[in-house]
C-alpha cells in the first residue's frame, strides 16, 4: 500500500499535488474503476455533522475488476479534534494492502474557515509509520523561495528566458504560489516548447476588463489572449464561494461550447450569408450572432474547430474533477488556448 499525506492551505498548490499523486498512482489504469475521490460533502451526516465513516468504508473496500484502488481523501482538516481524527489514525495502523491512500490536510470549502487547523502530530506520526510521503505544498520563504519559484518555471513545458524569469519574480512578489496558475496560462497561450519573454509575462498578467460576455467572444476571435484573460475575472467571481465560482465556470463553459458547436455546424455547410446561417442555426432576431459565427467558422476551418471542441471537452472534464484545479484556472487555460487558435 502507498500512502501520501498532502498538507497545504493554497488551493492551487494543493490541487497540483493531488493531481500529480493521482496520475502517478493510477497510471494507465482505468480511473472509473480504480479511483474514489472523497470531499467534505461526503462526510456530513443527516444532522450536518462531520463523520469519518465514509473515509473508513472507502479505504477498506477491496478492488473490483482491478488489482488496486486509489482513495483520495480531501479536506481532512474537518476532523481536527482527537475524537474526530482518531479513526483516521486507526486506519493508518491497519490499512488494506490493495488500497493506496492520498490524504489531503487542507482548508474546508463550505462553510469556509478563517484559519486551517494545524495538522495533528498523531496523524502525521501515524502516516509516517505507515510509510507515507509527507508533501508540504506551501511556497517556501526566505532564501529558498527564489530557488523554488525558478524550479517551477524550469519544470514547465515552455522555456522562460532570463527577462521572463525576472518579470515573473517582480510580478508575483511575495505571493509566489500564484506562479502555478501563471505558468499554466502561459503554457496554454504560447504552446509547448515556446520561449516566454518578459513581454509575455506582462501581457498575460493582464488587468480586469469589460463585464459583457460578448467582449470575451471578440477578444478570443481576434486571438487577443491578454484581453480575453483580462475579461475573465469579471465573468467568474474569483473571490466568491466555491459554488458561485463553479456555477459561473460551467455557465461560461456552456456558452463557449454552444458558440463553437454553431461554428462547427456551419463549417462546410455552404451558407452564403448571415440570414442562411441564422436559419440553419435556428437563431431568431438579429442575424449578427449568426454572421459572427459564420465568419469565425471560415477563419478557423475544420481542423481548428475540431481542436476547439476537443479543448472544450477536456476542460469540461477538468471542471468535473479530472484535474484538481480551481474553476477559474481551468477556464483561464481554456480561453488562452481558444484565443491562440484564432491567431495562428
Amino acid at each position: 500500500m502507498v500512502v501520501r499525506l498532502i498538507v497545504g492551505d493554497d488551493p492551487v498548490l494543493v490541487g497540483e499535488a493531488v493531481t500529480s499523486a493521482i496520475d502517478d498512482l493510477v497510471g494507465d489504469g482505468d480511473r472509473s474503476l480504480m479511483l474514489e475521490l472523497l470531499t467534505e460533502m461526503d462526510y456530513r451526516n443527516e444532522d450536518g455533522l462531520w463523520e469519518s465513516a465514509k473515509v473508513l468504508d472507502a479505504a477498506r473496500t477491496p478492488p473490483f475488476l482491478t488489482d488496486r484502488r486509489v482513495v483520495v481523501v480531501r479536506h481532512l482538516s474537518r476532523f481536527s479534534r482527537k475524537d474526530e481524527y482518531g479513526p483516521i489514525v486507526g486506519l493508518l495502523g491497519g490499512p488494506l494492502d490493495t488500497t493506496d491512500l492520498v490524504l489531503v490536510w487542507e482548508r474546508g470549502i463550505e462553510p469556509k474557515v478563517d484559519r486551517m487547523p494545524a495538522l495533528p502530530k498523531a496523524v502525521k506520526e501515524a502516516a509516517e509509520l505507515a510509510g507515507a510521503e509527507v508533501i508540504q505544498t506551501a511556497a517556501p520563504k526566505g532564501k529558498a523561495a527564489g530557488d523554488w519559484l525558478r524550479g517551477q518555471l524550469a519544470s514547465s513545458t515552455i522555456h522562460f528566458d532570463r527577462s521572463a524569469v525576472s518579470a515573473v519574480e517582480q510580478l508575483l512578489g511575495e505571493d509566489r504560489s500564484r506562479v502555478v496558475g501563471l505558468v499554466r496560462t502561459l503554457e496554454g497561450a504560447l504552446g509547448e516548447g515556446a520561449v516566454a519573454t518578459a513581454a509575455d509575462v506582462a501581457t498575460f498578467g493582464g488587468e480586469k476588463g469589460s463585464t459583457v460576455p460578448w467582449a470575451l467572444d471578440d477578444a478570443v476571435d481576434k486571438g487577443d489572449v491578454a484581453a480575453a484573460l483580462a475579461i475573465l475575472p469579471r465573468l467568474i467571481p474569483y473571490s466568491g464561494s466555491p459554488s458561485d465560482r463553479n456555477g459561473s465556470a460551467f455557465r461560461l463553459m456552456a456558452m463557449l461550447h454552444k458558440r463553437y458547436s454553431n461554428m462547427l455546424r456551419l463549417d462546410g455547410a455552404g451558407v452564403r450569408d448571415e440570414k442562411e446561417a441564422a436559419l440553419m442555426l435556428g437563431m431568431k432576431g438579429s442575424p449578427f450572432p449568426a454572421k459572427k459565427a459564420m465568419q469565425q467558422s471560415k477563419k478557423l476551418g475544420t481542423e481548428k474547430l475540431s481542436r476547439a471542441i476537443h479543448l472544450l471537452a477536456a476542460a469540461d472534464l477538468d471542471l468535473r474533477g479530472t484535474k484538481d484545479w480551481p474553476p477559474e484556472l481551468v477556464i483561464e487555460v481554456l480561453v488562452a488556448r481558444l484565443a491562440s487558435l484564432s491567431r495562428r
